[in-house]
């Protein structure tokens, strides 16, 4: 089994938030998902703002578009979204809020050096 596969025995967000991490060591990897989630979270402010409703068909696109290209490229791995979709989603967010607020880079070094004293 691929060491970076996502583990079956996942039961909870708390354990699934350091495999996210793990599967985003790549900087250029979050900033497409920080891309995508930026600009989803646009095109659904302007689907409401302006009663576009067909513009809500380009949010989850979007959103995916940027992410999945960078897990096949970037970090050549599977997109946690296939296995954990609804963790995946939150894990999105939290990740997007952490590169907002300037604390991802820690937050990778701090999972990464956990998982090495394992």
């Amino acid at each position: 089994m691929d060491e970076r596969a996502s583990p079956s025995g996942i039961t909870s967000f708390q354990e699934f938030w350091p495999f996210y991490v793990g599967e985003h060591r790549h900087t250029s990897t979050r900033a497409c998902h920080f891309l995508g989630t930026t600009l989803a979270l646009g095109l659904l402010a302007a689907s409401i703002l302006l009663r576009w409703w067909w513009l809500l068909l380009a949010v989850p696109v979007c959103g995916y578009a940027f992410a999945w290209v960078s897990h096949f490229w970037i970090e050549r791995n599977r997109p946690a979204t296939f296995r954990h979709p609804l963790w995946s989603l939150a894990a999105d967010f939290r990740m997007w809020w952490l590169i907002v607020t300037g604390r991802m880079a820690g937050e990778v070094r701090r999972i990464l050096e956990e998982k090495a004293e394992m």
